[in-house]
């Protein structure tokens, strides 16, 4: 493939460069259509489709050098990649504008739901009719889980039962605690992931070394890696203009506050979400469950840290702690998990009750 060529393809950066400029100097234009519905529901389907356009090019470029490095470190790149353009994207939009104290909160929470019950039930559910029981290997999961019951307990959960600040908040100290402690875990991890357990997160009859996989395209890596930064910058953008018709539609349309971190969610885990879906279809369950269960821990261990951080340094509110019937959820979500990674083979029926508990979310985010 020539330079002409691929640049060809690179028609998204072009579409979210040029949005954004529209957006930046037609700002005081859009601002006054916001009171119209059409117009609302327009600017923000418009937003979601572009967002989600650049979105699917990031996961080609970080996808294409996953293949070049191999498992596990070519997985971990995908999800660390898509990962970090939401960290990034929420940390972002909460520093910024009108204080917003339960985005990264309702994110967490977003990502959680939709890629364990969401995601990883259509998985489960493609891969068990297609192939009826699909083998994994069950260290993978246990790692994974191992990691994220705490994580997303003790940042979701505990908050709502400390002492030291009153409602769902942490005190100073706390919140500092909290951040080490994930970015410590999450490190850890990848120490475990890449050097010490590599063969956790690889099939037991497989042996895949970095470079024995083939890569699709001629680009050079360096290119691929300049590509993934190239649309972040652009994207991350986007998604703080895309807070202020966010907010309207919460304001004059009566929209549930949560769905802002469940669009969030979607906009940025659905491409990657989407090849693990195949992956499981092509009977590569291993590949999915690295993929999906990966992006939540990812989430959650990267979010945590520099929310924290982004709340001491602007002194802006942040709320952790979730509602009575999301943390039932959550609880609900995680021991589900437990029991379909306890045997070493999935069938439909896993698939089933994940897809179930998430029509469950749904319920509840919008029967308020």
């Amino acid at each position: 493939m020539t330079v002409a060529e691929a640049m060809e393809r690179e028609w998204p950066l072009l579409l979210a460069v040029g949005i954004l400029a529209f957006l930046v100097f037609g700002n005081s234009w859009i601002s006054q259509g916001l009171d119209q519905p059409i117009f609302l529901i327009a600017i923000l389907v418009g937003l979601c489709g572009v967002i989600l356009t650049a979105a699917i090019a990031i996961v080609r470029h970080a996808d294409e050098l996953a293949h070049r490095l191999g498992e596990p470190a070519g997985t971990l790149l995908l999800t660390l990649s898509i990962t970090g353009l939401e960290v990034a994207m929420v940390a972002f939009v909460m520093s910024t504008g009108t204080p917003k104290p339960t985005l990264a909160r309702d994110t967490m929470f977003a990502v959680v739901m939709l890629v364990i019950n969401g995601f990883l039930g259509c998985a489960l559910l493609v891969g068990g009719i297609c192939h009826r029981e699909q083998p994994y290997n069950p260290q993978s999961a246990n790692a994974f889980l191992s990691l994220i019951v705490p994580l997303t307990v003790l940042g979701l959960v505990l908050p709502n039962f400390t002492q030291a600040a009153p409602g769902p908040l942490l005190s100073t100290f706390q919140m500092v605690f909290l951040s080490i402690m994930s970015v410590g875990v999450y490190s850890g991890f990848l120490f475990l992931q890449n050097q010490r357990h590599r063969g956790f997160f690889i099939m037991p009859d497989t042996s895949e070394e970095p470079g024995k996989t083939a890569a699709h395209g001629g680009m050079p890596t360096a290119f691929h890696g300049g590509m993934l930064f190239a649309y972040g910058v652009p994207l991350v953008l986007l998604a703080k203009k895309m807070s202020v018709p966010m907010e309207a539609m919460v304001l004059r349309l009566g929209a549930p506050p949560a769905l802002s971190g469940l669009v969030m969610a979607i906009l940025v885990l659905t491409p990657e979400s989407i090849a693990a879906i195949q992956a499981a279809r092509a009977d590569q369950l291993q590949r999915s469950i690295n993929v999906l269960l990966g992006s939540v821990l990812a989430s959650i261990g990267l979010t945590i840290p520099l929310v924290i951080a982004v709340s001491l340094i602007t002194h802006r509110p942040l709320e952790l702690g979730l509602g009575p019937s999301e943390m039932v959820m959550l609880v609900l979500t995680l021991v589900t998990s437990l029991l379909t990674f306890t045997i070493p083979r999935t069938n439909v029926l896993s698939g089933m009750v994940h897809l179930l508990l998430f029509a469950a979310y749904l319920l509840l985010l919008f029967d308020r």
